[in-house]
């Protein structure tokens, strides 16, 4: 029951005299969603802000989701227990599909640790709607890296639930694309990621770009 009294099944969806598609026509290009996961230091974010550059050079709007910036505001009442972490995930992918129905391509960067919940927001979307990156690299060399020093607190003790370290991170089964970090260069991982979007994909709807 909600504070006003009303039931939630008298909750009824509003449809749009909108279409996705009259958007995606009007921003002429597709919308999707590219949801890259992978360990903290993989680059997810890093990968995921310079595809973003790429696209918004060619005219493709474009919005990144990035996990930590979400956990300033709209997550920002989740903790990194398991439960908060696939709440987390939960609610990026609704915002996801929001984006996707507005006709934006949304890029979300975020550990998403758990297989079944990155399934579940995969079934928010239609199969030509979402793209699964994984962004790969060894937990040795994300904890090299570690740009945010959290592995060393968590090594410490001073962070619990660290993904890697006291809480599993789970490989993703079937991603549309695999991206190792330890072996390519950001703009390498750019150009293998645009070249999908657009020869595989035809981001670009046909006709459309003169």
């Amino acid at each position: 029951m909600n504070n006003d009294g009303e039931s939630e099944s008298n909750v009824v969806w509003h449809q749009s005299s909108i279409k996705k598609e009259d958007r995606e026509k009007q921003h002429n290009h597709k919308s999707i969603m590219i949801w890259f996961t992978g360990l903290s230091g993989s680059g997810k974010s890093t990968v995921a802000n310079a595809l973003q550059h790429k696209l918004f050079e060619k005219n493709i709007n474009a919005y990144l989701l990035d996990g930590d910036n979400l956990r300033y505001g709209i997550n920002k009442d989740l903790s990194f227990t398991a439960k908060d972490r696939q709440e987390n995930m939960r609610r990026t992918a609704e915002i996801g599909k929001l984006f996707v129905d507005a006709g934006v391509v949304v890029l979300a960067a975020l550990i998403s640790p758990f297989e079944k919940e990155r399934l579940n927001a995969r079934r928010l979307f239609k199969p030509d709607e979402f793209i699964e990156v994984y962004i790969k690299c060894s937990l040795l060399e994300c904890e090299n890296r570690d740009p945010k020093g959290l592995y060393k607190k968590a090594r410490k003790g001073e962070i619990k639930n660290f993904t890697g370290i006291d809480q599993p991170y789970e490989e993703p089964q079937n991603p549309e694309i695999v991206i190792d970090t330890n072996e390519l260069s950001i703009d390498e991982s750019v150009e293998i990621l645009s070249s999908y979007l657009f020869d595989k994909v035809k981001l670009h709807i046909v006709g459309s770009i003169k």
